[in-house]
């Protein structure tokens, strides 16, 4: 999952090598931490959300098919 998530917001980033992911595991849900350059956090949010949700949505479906939960916090 977390290859997953970083192969998608540094295809959408200026600054791809600012890209990092933490994974947090805890006992049925995952959080996938996603950091980005300061001037690459509207592109990776979107407008109105939407590419965070896309990305939250493609997350969730894949984590389903683990059985398992995620959630994706995009932190600045």
């Amino acid at each position: 999952m977390k290859d997953l998530i970083c192969e998608i917001a540094k295809a959408l980033v200026d600054f791809p090598d600012q890209v990092s992911i933490r994974e947090v595991e805890g006992e049925k849900t995952t959080v996938l931490e996603l950091r980005v350059a300061k001037e690459d956090l509207g592109k990776v949010i979107g407008k109105q959300g939407k590419t965070a949700r896309a990305m939250r949505t493609i997350l969730n479906a894949y984590a389903t098919k683990l059985k398992k939960r995620a959630v994706l916090e995009i932190i600045e």
